[in-house]
């Protein structure tokens, strides 16, 4: 830095003093209009003399080498700053490419699922197995409800030989009805297997899109491909406002989906004419030329360069590969870089410049020792002081990060614990929909002993006026009895009314069985029903809360006890049976049963086959088997005409324990 500093002065102290001798002699050639040449000459040879002396030692080297020093730093610092900056744009762009991402597989897996469930609609089927013999208006209506809904561009479906037999653009000049697609990629690989996608132009709309597919299948028996196309017109559009320059490539490089509208069928490189070939193949464009686009990547650098109109620009690239979208896309994402690298190394020239004339002045002005010690304390300075800020910035934002992450872990456990709150409370609102179901059973039940308790102490007051006390007190017993049957009936109703704890207890199943047989005592007998109780003495244990099953017991009985109204010769059967590790307990009625419709809907909220319904109870009683452990399921069987009197049968499926 002392050589730079003196460097500097003298080359300062040079051109001060050539300039003064040079307007000195330029005020006397003003003056001396009439001087000759040789005295002109001789004015030169001096300055050069002065010039040659004032360098002399040594001096010319130190400025050269300055010089020299300080043009590799201002380039050197233009250089840095402008490779900081362009990892500071990257830094941006892959803070950015995940969102790109996220809106096209978004888009592309919100659009999957409409002909995956579509292959499994019995419309569709319906239409596929009369493969164009009638006109399918209610289907056309249908596929274009679901793709107004869906915002897909098209859904139309082929039946197995390639001929679109309805869509949602039925009636339409651009109607895909009547076309043969048999041609199509997406059409041969659904029907071979399963499921297929593939980018294409469309051959009436002529707009580019993505066509997903999936086979309609009859009991192993191809009928058919629902299709769905999806032009990715708002994905682009949303990639266009963000200000990058977005879009997908194939394997082979060939541009799809683009912010930049005319990139469309280019590719990042000239193609090998196998790849073009395999190219047209895929993509079925027969006039492609799969032109290169005017984009140079740089080596390594990140760096990309875009010519356009004889100009160029400089943009910072990241790329991120998508399977979960397409197999084989790869999503590029490039910002402008042009104005922050041009930027940041200017002004890196410029603070590198300034800061250098400033060290030379105070290395010129400072002694050795004075100046060392000082640099010293200033490097230390600077370094503790970018070192507390790093760990302060750090510091700061872990915590910020451990203070998001608390928050979130807490609203997630109180999300998690609402809903086992509300399922709480929708089961306990059950039991209690159940107890007033059989609130007036239960008053009969009660009012019987209440009556008999009333003879028997009227009986017991005479005989104790006659002074008969031994009648008197037979008849006080009967009182104590039929007190206790009245306490063993109010004792269950409060146990099933109780909400019950968490934790589940060995419990034997027979207990639950007549418990849920008590609290339906009234109403099995005044419907004249025939309760068949399992067989034997033995009672499995399973790991349950007896309140959950004896409500999964009486929501199967109550729903047996509905079917069989004014049936005759009523009856319900129930079975325990264990097998190996599993307790399984059936509840069989004499009923109408269930017709297909209906059984295929049972365990969906909202499906009902009575008047009053909810079409809750038997998914509330799921939930609860799946909590202990089990399932609840329909018997096969249970599904056929309604009014066959097949009956309908539920087994509860439990862990038996020992």
């Amino acid at each position: 830095m002392r050589i730079s500093a003196q460097a500097a002065f003298a080359r300062a102290d040079f051109r001060i003093t050539l300039a003064a001798r040079l307007r000195a002699k330029g005020r006397g050639q003003t003056l001396q209009a009439g001087t000759d040449s040789e005295s002109q000459g001789f004015a030169g040879r001096e300055l050069l003399r002065e010039a040659v002396a004032r360098l002399r030692n040594g001096r010319w080297l130190v400025v050269v080498v300055a010089l020299a020093v300080l043009a590799g730093a201002i380039v050197i610092a233009g250089r840095i700053a402008a490779g900081q900056a362009a990892d500071n744009l990257r830094d941006t762009a892959l803070a950015a490419l995940p969102l790109a991402a996220g809106t096209l597989t978004g888009e592309i897996e919100k659009q999957r699922l409409v002909p995956l469930v579509l292959a499994r609609d019995d419309a569709v089927r319906g239409a596929l197995r009369r493969a164009g013999k009638m006109q399918e208006k209610a289907l056309n209506d249908k596929l274009k409800s679901i793709a107004g809904d869906a915002s897909a561009s098209a859904i139309y479906v082929i039946d197995t030989a390639g001929i679109a037999i309805s869509g949602s653009n039925a009636g339409e000049p651009a109607s895909f009805v009547g076309i043969d697609y048999n041609f199509r990629h997406y059409f041969q690989e659904a029907m071979a297997k399963g499921a297929a996608s593939q980018y294409g132009l469309g051959t009436i709309s002529g707009k580019p899109g993505l066509y997903l597919a999936s086979r309609v299948d009859d009991g192993g028996k191809p009928l058919g491909v629902a299709v769905l196309k999806v032009e990715l017109d708002g994905v682009e559009a949303n990639w266009r406002s963000s200000g990058f320059l977005v879009f997908v490539t194939d394997e082979r490089g060939v541009v799809l989906a683009t912010s930049q509208p005319d990139w469309r069928f280019r590719a990042l490189a000239p193609l090998s004419a196998e790849d073009a070939a395999a190219a047209h193949e895929q993509l079925q464009l027969a006039d492609a030329g799969f032109e290169p686009l005017p984009l140079r990547r740089g080596a390594g650098d990140g760096l990309a360069t875009i010519d356009s109109a004889g100009k160029s620009r400089q943009f910072v690239e990241v790329v991120q590969d998508l399977p979960g979208a397409v197999p084989g896309w790869r999503l590029w994402l490039l910002t402008p870089a042009d104005a922050a690298l041009s930027s940041a190394a200017n002004t890196a020239r410029l603070t590198t410049l300034l800061g250098l004339l400033l060290m030379g002045l105070l290395t010129f002005v400072l002694t050795r020792r004075r100046r060392a010690r000082r640099l010293r304390q200033e490097a230390l300075a600077r370094m503790n002081a970018e070192l507390e800020s790093r760990v302060s910035t750090r510091t700061a934002e872990l915590t910020r990060s451990n203070a998001a992450l608390a928050g979130e872990i807490a609203e997630r456990e109180n999300a998690e614990a609402k809903v086992r709150r509300l399922r709480d409370d929708l089961a306990q609102a059950n039991r209690l929909s159940i107890l007033g179901q059989i609130a007036a059973g239960v008053a009969h039940e009660i009012n019987q002993p209440v009556a008999a308790i009333r003879t028997y102490a009227e009986n017991a007051g005479r005989f104790l006026d006659s002074g008969k006390t031994e009648p008197a007190s037979g008849n006080l017993t009967s009182i104590v009895s039929m007190t206790e049957r009245i306490g063993a009936i109010t004792s269950t109703l409060r146990t099933f009314a109780r909400r019950p704890g968490v934790a589940a207890s060995p419990l034997p199943v027979r207990e639950a069985i007549d418990g849920a047989l008590s609290l339906l005592s009234g109403r099995i007998r005044d419907s004249g029903v025939t309760i068949v109780k399992p067989r034997g003495n033995a009672s499995p244990v399973v790991m349950a809360s007896r309140i959950r099953l004896e409500q999964i017991l009486v929501n199967l009985l109550q729903n047996a006890l509905d079917a069989m109204k004014d049936q005759p010769d009523p009856r319900i059967e129930i079975e325990l049976a264990e097998r190996d590790d599993r307790v399984l307990i059936s509840v069989r009625d004499n009923g109408p049963g269930l017709g297909p419709e209906a059984a295929g809907n049972l365990f969906m909220p909202f499906q009902t086959t009575k008047e009053k319904g909810l079409g809750l109870g038997l998914v509330i009683s799921q939930e609860i088997a799946q909590e202990l452990g089990g399932t609840l399921r329909l018997d096969p069987g249970s599904a056929s005409t309604p009014g066959s009197a097949s009956g309908a049968s539920f087994t509860i499926d439990l862990r038996r324990i020992e």
